[in-house]
């Protein structure tokens, strides 16, 4: 991990925000999987990828910051994300019902989008993005775009 005291350009600054928000969809699935506390999944990803070099690859470094408020976040106030993720559904999809990586991308987003000062449309952005990692082929980025949207007019309707 980098050190407080390792300069930080702009560009690298966003893309450790881009691999937090990654991240953190990885351990909010990983611990729904595994039923896991967040405390022992933030470990997990601070000690184990952030930064990780390994002979398939070297992991990004992520901005430890943000992964542990979005994973915090999205347990925390996980239950009035998930109510305003069902009401970006359609009514016959209740969260519950959707696949468990979406689950995970809308929980990070929503944390994102309702407990933060980022812009709404940044949000989105990265967001669909990650789906885009997730399913490179599918309609599933489009989906998430949609969600989120309409997720973002009802939790930041002034930025609209």
């Amino acid at each position: 991990m980098m050190t407080d005291d390792t300069p930080v350009s702009g560009n690298q600054r966003r893309k450790m925000r881009s691999a937090s928000r990654l991240y953190a969809v990885q351990a909010l699935f990983q611990m729904e999987a595994g039923q896991q506390t967040v405390d022992s999944v933030i470990r997990e990803f601070e000690d184990h990828r952030f930064g990780a070099h390994y002979d398939e690859g070297d992991m990004q470094e992520g901005d430890v910051d943000l992964f542990e408020s979005l994973m915090r976040d999205a347990v925390n106030w996980q239950a009035s994300i998930d109510q305003m993720t069902d009401r970006a559904l359609v009514a016959k999809w209740p969260i519950g019902r959707i696949d468990p990586t979406l689950r995970a991308l809308f929980r990070a987003a929503g944390a994102e989008m309702t407990q933060s000062d980022t812009p709404p449309k940044v949000v989105i952005m990265e967001f669909v993005d990650i789906a885009k990692s997730f399913y490179p082929e599918g309609r599933e980025p489009k989906f998430v775009n949609a969600v989120l949207d309409h997720m973002a007019r009802e939790a930041k309707p002034e930025a609209f």
